[in-house]
């Protein structure tokens, strides 16, 4: 399974996320913004967290004018999987990938802690890892992490269960405490939470693995 992590600049988390996959046994190649095309054999874009662009204009909107964001959503279209998080999750919001927009936290301020999140659905290869009903922690750390998606995109999310995390206790605002989002065809993910945070029991919990190792072995038996 081959993986591309997109590296911005203001991008601080790409490898954290590289390392995440690597030790899900993902072969990753890291791609700079300006690169037009993704290298060959991709199966799983990962957009990773940071402040692109220094979060001007509009957290993730210059990133999303990226060269490599046009390959990005080309891969998507072909039908595969991308994973966005954090200021990767505002860059899939911005290209268009998913729906809904990221906006300012509900109490104005910086949110940096480890958060719990009920998984909603397993029923993706992101979640596959994981029960509906399971409680697990990751770590937070936005100021733009407020979700915002008109009344009836929220009620489409719902009934197609498409919102595989919530946050138990929301610090953000979210509507409907939602912490994380699936495309319609369920390859696209974009969460607010760290994921290749918690992958090592040195990061303080390692709620994150089951996410890396669940898509790397979907897409390594595909």
């Amino acid at each position: 399974m081959r993986a591309a992590v997109i590296v911005f600049p203001g991008s601080n988390c790409d490898r954290d996320m590289a390392v995440a996959l690597k030790s899900a046994g993902a072969d990753v190649d890291m791609v700079w913004h300006k690169d037009a095309a993704l290298p060959d054999g991709v199966d799983l874009v990962a957009v990773p967290g940071g402040f692109s662009f220094g979060d001007y204009l509009r957290c993730g909107a210059i990133a999303a004018k990226s060269p490599i964001c046009k390959a990005l959503v080309q891969h998507v279209e072909r039908g595969g999987y991308a994973l966005g998080v954090c200021n990767g999750f505002q860059v899939l919001t911005e290209t268009g990938l998913l729906p809904g927009a990221l906006m300012r936290n509900a109490g104005l301020k910086f949110v940096c802690k480890t958060v719990d999140l009920r998984v909603e659905t397993s029923d993706c290869a992101f979640t596959e890892g994981y029960k509906a009903g399971d409680i697990i922690a990751l770590p937070v750390a936005h100021h733009d992490g407020n979700y915002t998606v008109d009344p009836d995109t929220l009620a489409r999310l719902e009934q197609d269960a498409r919102i595989p995390f919530r946050y138990l206790q929301n610090t953000n605002g979210s509507v409907a405490d939602i912490a994380g989002v699936l495309s319609e065809n369920r390859r696209v993910l974009g969460m607010m939470p760290h994921p290749e945070r918690a992958v090592d029991a040195g990061h303080g919990g390692t709620d994150g693995q089951a996410l890396f190792r669940g898509i790397v072995a979907q897409l390594a038996t595909a």
